[in-house]
């Protein structure tokens, strides 16, 4: 016993000096433990959790070399849960609570597209018809169907007339909640209009630097024609609205969205150029490399640089928490310590954390700091090699390189599956003949572009800069292309990404032997990700889609409509079928707008449209009826109807002994404040009762 305390005591002491990597570890399992819980905490538990937090972090260093570890981390977790709870009421806006049609007034604060390539507007300062301000939304965002051409400009006022409601929930239990995400962004509804958008108000120097970027995305399409132009509007300003959907798609198919998105890549090539560039410079002036620290002012002049263009390039979420990334890296130069390590790592991590606790369940996040972790630990491992093990010089950029991507394919691999439920098998090599092109010539030449646009002088770079993209964007087309090149995967259970990362975790942080037990999590999350299995029977949460798994693959009970639903099970069950070819796997019909489906002995039937609902009477006990409008309470059977499921969210169907096992969006999620607040009162119905279980008349298998 004695024997095992000790051997406990040393290995602890071997991590003395190297336990601040864990911090952000801690603070993201607080963060987790509250967005996994299925009820708000109120806001004393929030003011309570802090104050204990930093408590014990405060009394910590009294608990000597055992206890003060193991405080930290429990004040860490519960600082983490009090931030997340602090962030989530801070941005608390109102949340539309019903279906609105009418006149939509508001500013122009961001353009995008949606997945249906319309383009998408963000409004802020938002007059809805007939609505007290202080229940309106304080964003809206609308998409454009119209027919009728828009140029959007940044910061002015428009108005039209639209279809608005909430933002959609999960489109399945324990699916993305689109609703949460859509909180944290502060867009309280989302909506379309088919009608032309008018001007109110013209911008006048409203927001400036929106404006500006919107201006300089302008001159860059217009200097560089094509999808080429688009691509180096997106890399420069962040403004994508001028990308075609087959090309994104490209781009994701070969695993080359990265150099889509600004982000850690991006930022670290830009400051990379401009510190070896600002750094060249000064030790080319005698007088200033003589008297002063060069390295530490290239170093802040990349910082400067960096700062710019994180307000160029719209300053999201993603390029936010990029810069913190570079700014440490760069801060530590200024102060003399190691720019690329673990601790700078986990500092850039702790910030972005603190500052948004909810980027934590975004794959932006999630791959970020799994690809930078994972090559700052094999490349410090590399530097301790023997001599005799390292490659000559002139070999050793091209095993840098192939190193690099490979180290952070396979680290941001499971990520992407997970999120995307796809897989680029060609990803490796698209990536090795593209990256180096990005560093090389692309983001130097954008720049140079960006310092000779006021002298317009701008052309000379954005020749250079055209044909890099150019032949990133054939790279992207020709790998997509080729048979075989993506492979679709079933999106995994709850905890198989959270296991996954703490063994990873554990075995880059852990110092020793015992560092390799992080391997056995790692080994039980993909045990898990092989086993999980999907829904029997999945129900959207209007009612107007049902989806069943066969042999085949999820048969859906329509070829179209609910299109964004069907889209999004599917990759799910990662099934790369279209809505149509997936519904045509549905066995038959019981008529117009009657879809049925026998469930070893349980009938479903799912209604679509108003002559099926009104030509249907009634159904037998045990049967389910799924419609796409309100069914009677007074059916023998188990009914869901847009009323009930307005209540309980998207529903899931499981297999049980005895028969289906419903599992909703409600049972898994609860009632959190981003939901809003609902004054109905929920109905009374069979699937509510008997814990949620449906007795077949034969039992399944």
């Amino acid at each position: 016993m004695r024997r095992g305390v000790n051997a406990l005591i040393d290995g602890l002491l071997i991590q003395r000096g190297h336990l601040f990597p864990w911090a952000p570890v801690f603070v993201a399992l607080g963060i987790g433990w509250y967005f996994s819980r299925t009820s708000e905490p109120a806001l004393w538990v929030i003011c309570s959790a802090f104050g204990a937090g930093l408590s014990v972090l405060l009394l910590s260093r009294r608990l000597g070399v055992m206890g003060e570890p193991l405080a930290c981390a429990v004040a860490l977790m519960l600082l983490g849960a009090a931030l997340a709870g602090a962030r989530t009421h801070l941005v608390a806006a109102p949340l539309l609570t019903f279906r609105y049609y009418g006149p939509i007034e508001g500013r122009i604060v961001a353009i995008d597209r949606s997945a249906s390539d319309a383009l998408r507007l963000t409004l802020d300062r938002v007059v809805l018809e007939r609505m007290d301000p202080g229940r309106t939304p304080r964003r809206v965002r609308i998409s454009l169907h119209g027919d009728a051409a828009f140029d959007a400009q940044p910061g002015a006022v428009v108005m039209t007339t639209g279809h608005l409601s909430a933002p959609n929930g999960p489109v399945e239990p324990l699916g993305f909640d689109f609703r949460r995400n859509a909180w944290f962004q502060g867009i309280g509804a989302v909506g379309y209009t088919r009608v032309p958008v008018l001007y109110l108000e013209p911008s006048e120097g409203a927001l400036p630097v929106f404006a500006s970027r919107m201006a300089l995305s302008g001159h860059v399409r217009a200097t560089i024609p094509g999808e080429s132009g688009a691509f180096a509007a997106a890399i420069m300003t962040g403004d994508r609205s001028g990308m075609g959907q087959d090309t994104l798609q490209a781009l994701r198919d070969s695993n080359l969205a990265h150099l889509l998105a600004i982000s850690g890549l991006h930022m670290g090539l830009l400051a990379g150029f401009l510190f070896g560039a600002l750094r060249l410079m000064f030790l080319m002036v005698p007088p200033l490399a003589l008297r002063w620290p060069v390295k530490k002012l290239a170093a802040v002049g990349a910082l400067f640089g960096a700062a710019g263009y994180l307000g160029l390039s719209g300053g999201n979420v993603a390029t936010e928490r990029a810069f913190i990334m570079v700014a440490v890296a760069l801060i530590a130069i200024v102060l003399d310590r190691r720019a690329l390590s673990l601790r700078a790592v986990a500092m850039a991590a702790l910030l972005v954390l603190v500052i948004w606790p909810e980027a934590l369940l975004g794959p932006g996040f999630q791959m970020s700091f799994a690809a930078t972790a994972a090559l700052v630990a094999v490349f410090s491992a590399m530097r301790d090699l023997p001599e005799g093990w390292r490659a000559p010089r002139w070999l050793a950029p091209v095993l840098a390189l192939v190193l690099s991507s490979f180290v952070a394919g396979v680290a941001t691999a499971p990520i992407g599956m997970a999120h995307f439920n796809q897989v680029s098998h060609y990803g490796l090599l698209a990536n090795l003949v593209s990256v180096p092109l990005m560093g090389v010539v692309v983001m130097p030449a954008a720049v140079l572009a960006a310092l000779l646009v006021p002298f317009g002088l701008d052309w000379i770079a954005f020749w250079p800069m055209k044909l890099g993209l150019d032949w990133i964007l054939f790279v992207a087309h020709a790998v997509a292309s080729w048979e075989g090149s993506v492979g679709h995967v079933a999106a995994p259970g709850p905890m198989v990404l959270p296991v996954l990362a703490l063994g990873a975790i554990f075995l880059m942080l852990w110092q020793g032997r015992l560092r390799l037990l992080g391997l056995l999590p790692m080994i039980v999350a993909a045990v898990l990700w092989q086993q999980g299995d999907r829904p029997l029977v999945l129900i959207s949460d209007d009612g107007a889609l049902v989806g069943v798994m066969t042999a085949q693959g999820r048969a859906l009970s329509k070829p179209k409509g609910a299109g964004f639903v069907a889209d999004n099970w599917l990759e799910n069950d990662g099934d790369g079928a279209l809505q149509v070819q997936a519904a045509a796997r549905w066995p038959g019909t019981g008529g117009p707008g009657v879809a049925t489906f026998d469930l070893d002995g349980i009938r479903l039937v799912h209604l679509q449209g108003k002559k099926a609902l009104s030509a249907f009477t009634t159904c037998r006990p045990g049967d389910i009826v799924v419609a796409s409008g309100d069914l009677p309470d007074s059916l023998p059977c188990t009914t869901f109807d847009p009323d009930r499921l307005s209540w309980i969210g998207a529903t899931a169907l499981l297999p049980t002994p005895n028969g289906l096992r419903p599992l909703t969006v409600r049972d898994v999620a609860g009632k959190r404040i981003w939901h809003g607040v609902s004054h109905k009162v929920p109905p009374q119905n069979q699937y509510l009762q008997d814990q949620y279980v449906l007795i077949s008349p034969t039992s399944l298998p």
